[in-house]
Parts: structure tokens; sequence; C-alpha cells
């Protein structure tokens, strides 16, 4: 039997080139300029790039609105030296309280890809999910037809449990669903 998950909100969380933050109102401009608005990020996503700074200016409101309840994890990612520039974002986009599970989602700007960045920040909430947050799973989903996305999970400490077929939705139509997974008990045994 498990303990209910204990919900801390956002916090910030530094790795070794990064820091992850809530977002704040400033970070609408540069976010729409690195990321929000890229038809390469958003290829395999469920949402449309952005048309507009007004839409990331909506968006990034009902976030900050969002981090007064605890149960609520949307970093931006950025570089330690330069945490005025978001270049992406990670995040719990689902979780179920009865399992202690998180599902994680993430993007980042096209022009950081292939730097590690993804792994890193995915990498960085980890411990934290399952230290403080006391989830007992975590669980994150990409389109076969998007293999960098697996590769970052992998890299994570992931598992992979299989491939859905036909059980998503993003901008490709109706998508198969490869999922990853790391629960708490094999996380805790490789420390």
């Amino acid at each position: 039997m498990f303990n209910a998950m204990t919900h801390k909100g956002t916090e910030i969380i530094e790795t070794e080139r990064l820091l992850l933050r809530p977002f704040t109102e400033d970070d609408a401009a540069p976010s729409f300029n690195n990321w929000t608005n890229d038809e390469r990020v958003t290829e395999f996503l469920s949402w449309s790039p952005h048309g507009s700074i007004e839409v990331t200016q909506s968006i990034f409101k009902k976030w900050i609105d969002s981090y007064e309840n605890d149960d609520f994890y949307q970093w931006a990612i950025t570089f330690k030296e330069n945490d005025e520039e978001p270049i992406g974002t990670i995040s719990v986009v689902d979780k179920n309280e009865k399992l202690n599970s998180v599902n994680i989602g993430y993007c980042v700007g096209s022009k950081w890809w292939h730097q590690g960045i993804t792994s890193e920040a995915f990498s960085g909430i980890i411990p934290f999910l399952f230290d403080e947050v006391k989830v007992n799973r975590i669980e994150s989903q990409h389109d076969p037809r998007n293999p960098h996305s697996g590769k970052v999970m992998v890299k994570c400490g992931l598992t992979y449990e299989g491939t859905l077929r036909q059980a998503d939705w993003s901008n490709k139509g109706i998508i198969d669903a490869s999922i990853y997974s790391l629960i708490a008990e094999d996380y805790y045994a490789t420390r």
C-alpha cells in the first residue's frame, strides 16, 4: 500500500547546465521566439505552433495562475547563465492519484536539439518526483515516428513497455503511442 503523493508544486531545480523554474509573464516573448511558434517542435505534439505572441501570453497566464496549486508542475527550461530566456518546457501533463503516477511531457526549441538538454531536464526532475513528491511511477510516451523522444526516455532510465496502437492523437492525427516508465522500486535499487 502506497501513501498519497506529497505535492510540492513547481520548485526550482538545478542541473549541471540548466535551471528549471516556474514561468513568468516576461518569458512569453523569448519563449515565442525560441519554441512556441516553431513548427518543428510541435510536429509530433498535440498543440499547434502559436500564431502570435498573444497565444503564448494567454497560455502562460493560465500556467502562472496554476502555480497556486501544489499539484501543478510546469517548468521553464533555461540555461543557468541566461535564465531569462526559456528554450523549452517540461511538465507533468497527467497524473493518477490512485496509482501515484505522473506522465511527463516536454519540448525544446529545435535550435537546441541533440545537445542533451531534454535528457538533462528530465533527469533533473526524476529525483524531485520520487524523493519529494513520492510518486511510484513516472511514465512518458511518444509517437514511434519520433524516435529521438524515446531515446531521451531511455537515457533517463525509463524502460520501454510497449506500443499502443492508435492510442493517442497529435498534429499527425491518430497515432500509436510508445510507452516508457520508471517505477520507484527500480529507481531506488540503482541508487
